[in-house]
């Protein structure tokens, strides 16, 4: 069995392989887009990584506007700085995430959008700063953003991440980050 080191480290592997891959080469894949996200919460920060895929599927299709989406595969890097409440000590923890995304958004896919969207994640160890502990590596992660798509395919934008397991293992403090968000279309 892989331990959750290992699986870490191979979906890094994996997801790192289909970034780098060419956009042309991407376009032929399962692979629509790749994105950049950095933001922080007290005494933490978040750096993320993700290749994306759009739904084929439209909903509530009317006056030049539809529901629609996509699916996030991400790589995370988070940096605490108050690991079991003691200011100054560090944690470095690794989350690999799925999420289905759903965006509101024009026909054309162009200017601005809402989202919203709730994911599977694991971390690599037990989040414990600041006096917020999550209890599980298993975390879902929902967010909702907005933002901005432009003509030559980029897409800027901002969202509230909330991280928590639900409440299926206490404690369970859940974790906020706000995060800006720069992705490409290709």
């Amino acid at each position: 069995m892989l331990s959750v080191k290992s699986f870490v480290q191979v979906s890094l592997a994996t997801l790192v392989a289909a970034i780098v891959s060419s956009p042309a080469a991407a376009a032929d894949t399962m692979i629509d887009s790749a994105s950049l996200e950095y933001g922080s919460t007290s005494k933490a920060r978040i750096a993320r990584i993700g290749v994306q895929k759009q739904f084929e599927k439209r909903w509530f299709v009317s006056n030049g506007t539809h529901l629609s989406g996509y699916w996030d595969l991400s790589l995370a890097q988070w940096r605490a700085t108050a690991h079991r409440n003691i200011p100054g000590e560090r944690q470095d923890i690794t989350n690999v995430g799925l999420t289905p995304v759903f965006r509101f958004q024009s026909d054309d896919k162009l200017g601005w959008y809402a989202e919203g969207g709730i994911g599977l994640n694991l971390l690599s160890e037990r989040y414990d700063n600041d006096g917020s502990e999550l209890s599980t590596h298993f975390q879902f992660g929902d967010h909702l953003g907005t933002g901005y798509v432009f003509a030559n395919g980029w897409d800027v934008g901002m969202k509230l991440q909330h991280f928590s397991n639900g409440g299926f293992k206490k404690p369970n403090g859940g974790v906020n980050f706000l995060l800006l968000k720069a992705a490409r279309a290709f």
